[in-house]
């Protein structure tokens, strides 16, 4: 590897880490989206498919199949791709572009599995032969018959210089092929792209890969597929950052009936560890092979999967945005135009980044970030948070008392959830959990509930302390309240309170404290970044009313 390149922790910075893969959607539509819904809901990166020009044809596989690296494909052309790059990034979201085995499968690895052709932007080739890139000595050519297709995956050097369903396979191994991959990151690099998802990663020595990315003007978030079989001798330890396709399975299993309880201790499976893992519970080959949970999965298993994935720390989670088939090969509707309801899909379009389920579990996810589990609790193996019935139970929780939105039914919006609602008190709450389904609070969804979720508080009596701070803030930034006693956090900002911007520029927040007591606190503004600024001393100060409610006016200072 070279002296100039580390891939290091592989988990992307920032507080907002989750992936949305936007299957086969539009330059135009994802600019849409990111502006619409992406960025307000908290999503930190959208994956989009391979932007370089491929074989002609209505299948989503087609994207797949490079024939040069002209920016003209079926999504949209380097105006629209910028465009969009742009857009995403003002709404506070990165872009991670897919880089097939040329740059783009992962982007890396090959070109086309055509012996002929016109590709999207009206460049001819034939299976070796790409003018003004690649002739036939730029290619594998390991000699098996016919058609040098890998047979066997048990020899490394096969999978690696091979071909895989014909895909002409490039020399990653020679300087020539090496600096043409790199030219074309520095180009995607050069339009604004955050980071490149390598497809098929482990056809490539890990070698090969590292000196490509060595040659990159920047050290964009990488995420690579490898996809591993028992008793392959490349193994995914060999490469950092990838998809970790045994969580994957690991998920289905046990949401199928194996036994969600033995889900609790991720890092000791023997796994890449989770700070260098991409995980998702399906994504676009998966949920058309079998080889995960998809939306079909019967009793809710999909959506349920997804919020633990969201919830659990372990790795870095994607979610698969996609659209209906009716067979595998079935490209996106609209001609890629993606069009999404208020909670959902249109269209064919399915939008499972829209499920209120999934983007309360985006808050959640940048909320609690990878803070330890705990207070873990398993009653049986089909249930840590749901199972064939309903579970009422009463739960132990390290959050501060107060008034708490579930954001897998509803939303938190002026101090009410559009949802169920629970009261923490004295360390614990009562809920029923519906059947194959779940409940989640956090400090950032505060409110009181309604909706046909049920749940109650148990402990002492509170007092509703309403504050009001006036703060004229950017976008991106929130205000936070933080103070001396534990239902405030005491004084650490990563238990601060978040308070609503829904009557800006007054940010209001109402909690429930112990009655006649006396407390410092301050407000915080955490900025896009993650940094925290504390309003200026001293500390203000107020005592709990004796019971009833209590509202506090302030203004930022």
């Amino acid at each position: 590897m070279p002296a100039n390149f580390t891939l290091g922790s592989r988990a992307p910075s920032g507080s907002k880490t989750v992936i949305i893969q936007m299957f086969e959607w539009t330059w135009n539509s994802i600019a849409a989206e990111c502006t619409n819904f992406i960025g307000p809901a908290g999503y930190g990166f959208v994956q989009v498919s391979p932007p370089q020009e491929h074989v002609t044809g209505s299948q989503w596989w087609t994207d797949y199949q490079p024939v040069s690296y002209i920016l003209t494909s079926k999504r949209g052309n380097e105006a629209q791709f910028q465009s969009m790059i742009t857009t995403c990034h003002a709404a506070g979201v990165k872009v991670i572009s897919d880089i097939q085995r040329t740059l783009a499968d992962t982007l890396f690895n090959h070109m086309t599995g055509s012996d002929s052709g016109t590709g999207t932007a009206g460049s001819s080739f034939t299976h070796y032969n790409y003018p003004g890139i690649y002739e036939t000595q730029d290619f594998h050519h390991c000699g098996l018959e016919p058609g040098d297709d890998i047979v066997n995956y048990d020899n490394r050097l096969e999978v690696q210089t091979c071909e895989l369903d014909n895909l002409a396979d490039l020399g990653t191994d020679t300087d020539y092929v090496r600096g043409v991959l790199a030219a074309y990151g520095n180009h995607l690099i050069s339009l604004g792209v955050d980071g490149f998802r390598l497809d098929a990663a482990k056809h490539m020595p890990a070698t090969d890969i590292a000196n490509i990315l060595g040659r990159l003007t920047a050290k964009p978030y990488i995420t690579q597929e490898v996809i591993w079989g028992a008793g392959e001798p490349i193994q995914p330890s060999e490469y950092v950052g990838n998809g970790e396709f045994r969580y994957t399975t690991a998920v289905k299993n046990a949401f199928s009936g194996g036994g969600i309880s033995s889900l609790q201790n991720l890092d000791n499976q023997g796994w890449v560890a989770g700070t260098q893992a991409n995980v998702f519970v399906a994504n676009h080959d998966t949920e058309r092979n079998g080889n995960s949970l998809n939306i079909n999965s019967p009793s809710n298993t999909y959506i349920t999967a997804t919020i633990f994935s969201l919830a659990h720390p372990y790795g870095t989670p994607s979610i698969l945005s996609s659209y209906t088939f009716s067979t595998t090969d079935d490209g996106a509707p609209s001609g890629g135009a993606g069009t999404c309801s208020a909670t959902g899909g249109s269209g064919g379009w399915l939008c499972q980044h829209r499920f209120v389920a999934i983007s309360g579990m985006v808050g959640f996810r940048n909320q609690v970030g990878s803070a330890a589990i705990t207070n873990w609790v398993s009653p049986q193996a089909q249930q840590i948070a749901n199972a064939d019935s309903a579970w009422s139970a009463t739960f132990t929780t390290s959050l501060p008392n107060g008034a708490y939105c579930d954001v897998i039914s509803g939303k938190s919006a002026s101090g009410a959830c559009t949802g169920a609602g629970f009261t923490v008190a004295g360390g614990s709450f009562t809920a029923t959990v519906p059947a194959r389904s779940a409940i989640a609070i956090h400090t950032g969804a505060l409110g009181t509930g309604s909706g046909t979720g049920t749940g109650t508080g148990t402990g002492s009596s509170t007092v509703a302390v309403s504050f009001a701070e006036t703060a004229t803030t950017t976008f991106g930034e929130n205000i936070f309240l933080v103070g001396s006693i534990s239902q405030l956090g005491t004084w650490d900002p990563t238990a601060s309170l978040a308070l609503s911007s829904a009557s800006y520029p007054v940010w209001t927040l109402t909690v429930n404290l112990p009655p006649n007591t006396a407390f410092q606190y301050k407000f915080i503004r955490k900025e896009t970044d993650g940094s925290v600024v504390w309003e200026s001393d001293p500390n203000r100060s107020a005592t709990t009313n004796a019971s009833g409610e209590q509202t506090i006016t302030t203004s930022w200072r």
